[in-house]
Formats: C-alpha cells, sequence, structure tokens
C-alpha cells in the first residue's frame, strides 16, 4: 500500500487590511449568531484576547434601553438560555450599551484585526 501525502499548505490569497478595526454595528447583529469579542491587553496592540460569544438579545431586563447581551459559546451550545438556573450548569452573559461593542466583530473582521496585530508583531521583532 502507498501512503497518500496530502498537502498540509493552504495559500490564503492577498488582501488590502483596512487602517482601522471593522466592529460590527448593532442594526446588524443578529440573534443566535457567532460573534468575538477582540480585545488587547497592552497600549501596543500586541497581545490580543479573543473570545467567542453569541448574541441573544436586546434589552432583555426591565428598563433596557440600548442594550445588547450575550452569552459564551459553550454554554449557548449546552442550551442553556438567558433565563437560566444555577442547575442549568454554568454560563457568562454580558451586556452592554449598543453604543460600546466596537470590539465585537464577525470572523472576517475579527480576522482582519488579527491579521493587523500579526503585521505589527512583524515590525517589532525584525527591528
Amino acid at each position: 500500500m502507498h501512503d497518500v501525502l496530502l498537502s498540509t499548505h493552504m495559500n490564503f490569497p492577498e488582501r488590502e487590511l483596512p487602517d482601522n478595526a471593522e466592529p460590527i454595528s448593532a442594526s446588524d447583529l443578529r440573534e443566535r449568531q457567532v460573534y468575538f469579542a477582540v480585545n488587547h491587553v497592552d497600549d501596543q496592540m500586541l497581545i490580543p484576547v479573543v473570545e467567542t460569544i453569541v448574541f441573544v438579545g436586546r434589552n432583555k431586563e426591565a428598563g433596557d434601553v440600548g442594550q445588547v447581551y450575550f452569552q459564551d459559546v459553550e454554554s449557548h451550545r449546552e442550551g442553556v438560555s438567558y433565563d437560566w438556573e444555577s442547575s442549568d450548569g454554568p454560563a457568562k452573559f454580558q451586556s452592554g450599551s449598543e453604543e460600546e461593542i466596537s470590539h465585537i466583530f464577525d470572523y472576517g473582521h475579527a480576522l482582519e484585526v488579527l491579521m493587523r496585530c500579526s503585521l505589527r508583531r512583524q515590525r517589532i521583532v525584525s527591528k
């Protein structure tokens, strides 16, 4: 028998990155869709922290106006909903103003944030 060698190299098409990150707009958020919260722990934006989250809705609490809610992807996949009981299992929910979601991206735009970070890191290493 001959072993079949599969190529482990892929070519990603070249693209021009926008100068600024393009977060998702609040009006484009769709319930039950996966998004990525991308933050940096340093001022040089060399160390990213990426969290996969699910948009679970707007204005979930009495008196809410312009609030958006996200849930950790693991508990969402386990079927835990916003009105969960602790016996349903662990879950992490986050909420914030629609104007404060400048760190929430769809997959493609989160990837661009990470590519810009990679380029910044390469410039620092090569110096």
